[in-house]
């Protein structure tokens, strides 16, 4: 295998001083707007000019720094970017190579002479956000003067293809093994019972409101709550910092209440009060949990779930297991409650969708009712 240097990381950290000045254009007509020198000082003025909410902020760096990495291999700068050099990187994006310069399966700390800017190939979609992140960083370059030119507005975006309908979400029989996997999660030390006891409520959290992820880890302890009249809430802030309420049903609400009593809280908390809501297992210092390893701590659950399923000889629910992540989660709630004939507008409101087509592709009751419809015909035509 040939030997290949790690690759170096590109800061997109703010500055720590002042304002950085540079001296490649002289006079008033052609001075540019943007005080960057380099590619990635321009890179950084483009992020922080952004009023990006933290999640957005992460995934931005995270594009900008691999494309930078990019073009430092492909010994490029900006200003020398042809229409050629995006199409190349687009396919690079969803096919990263070399595999041992650009992948890593184990996501190792950025000072680690083994990390990797991907941990495989971007899908479709992913790849498609990838590249407008580009163009975005080309059209503000040219825009501020750095750039004259900008290749990136003559080559189209990564097409990728939009589901009709949402097909990642849990049967029933799916979830029931997962909560069996919950069920039988060791007990023996305190750390022990609390992880089970905070995977449950994470479980439950996910499933029964349809919260993203991040929605939970940004979260606090008094984001949970009940009003005068007896309801009880979760609020979150989603994407674009909106705020959102979401319904908590009496399992979830349980399910917090011994989650709390297993990290030796009160069973109720204050509206006010700034305790992460998803806790560390480890420690005595209430400490929260980043997105990578609530992450984890689902797969794991899934994994766990998807042994039962194939010990019970059910293959499909055990393939899907395998496969899900948390975001399966919310999926499975959108999905059940929509063909359930809870309204879209109420399901839309509570995904924090901006588009109710988006909801609508968790109804799936139309496509079973045609079915059932045609096979129903199919039947008469074969008994006449």
């Amino acid at each position: 295998m040939t030997h290949l240097e790690p690759l170096p990381p590109i800061d997109l950290d703010p500055p720590a001083q002042g304002v950085l000045h540079a001296d490649l254009f002289h006079g008033p007509a052609d001075t540019p707007l943007v005080a960057a020198g380099t590619d990635t000082e321009l890179a950084r003025a483009f992020l922080y000019s952004k009023a990006l909410s933290a999640h957005s902020l992460k995934s931005t760096r995270k594009d900008l720094g691999r494309f930078l990495l990019w073009c430092q291999q492909q010994r490029r700068m900006l200003l020398q970017l042809r229409i050629e050099d995006l199409i190349a990187y687009k396919a690079f994006l969803l096919d990263p190579q070399p595999q041992q310069r650009w992948i890593s399966g184990t996501k190792w700390p950025r000072s680690d002479a083994r990390w990797r800017p991907f941990s495989g190939p971007l899908s479709a979609v992913s790849a498609n956000h990838a590249f407008r992140v580009v163009k975005a960083l080309l059209e503000f370059a040219k825009d501020a003067g750095y750039l004259q030119r900008n290749a990136g507005a003559l080559v189209d975006n990564i097409k990728a293809r939009r589901e009709a309908r949402v097909t990642r979400y849990l049967t029933p029989q799916a979830l029931g093994h997962a909560q069996a996997a919950i069920d039988a999660m060791p007990q023996t030390t305190a750390a022990a019972r609390k992880r089970q006891a905070r995977d449950r409520f994470l479980f439950l959290a996910y499933v029964t409101t349809g919260a993203r992820l991040s929605e939970l880890t940004r979260a606090r302890m008094g984001a949970i709550y009940a009003e005068a009249d007896g309801r009880w809430w979760l609020d979150v802030i989603g994407k674009g910092d909106k705020q959102r309420r979401l319904p908590v049903p009496p399992s979830l609400l349980d399910a917090f209440r011994s989650y709390r009593a297993h990290y030796g809280l009160l069973p109720r908390t204050e509206r006010d009060d700034p305790t992460p809501l998803v806790l560390a297992t480890r420690g005595t210092v209430h400490e929260g949990v980043s997105d990578e390893a609530v992450s984890k701590a689902i797969k794991s659950l899934f994994g766990r779930a998807a042994v039962i399923a194939a010990a019970n000889e059910e293959a499909d629910a055990a393939t899907a297991l395998r496969n899900a992540s948390a975001h399966w989660l919310r999926h499975t709630m959108l999905t059940t409650h929509a063909n359930n004939d809870v309204s879209l507008k109420v399901l839309q409101d509570t995904a924090g969708h901006a588009n109710i087509s988006t909801t609508a592709m968790y109804l799936h009751k139309s496509d079973k009712e045609r079915h059932d419809e045609i096979l129903a015909s199919h039947a008469r035509d074969n008994t006449a």
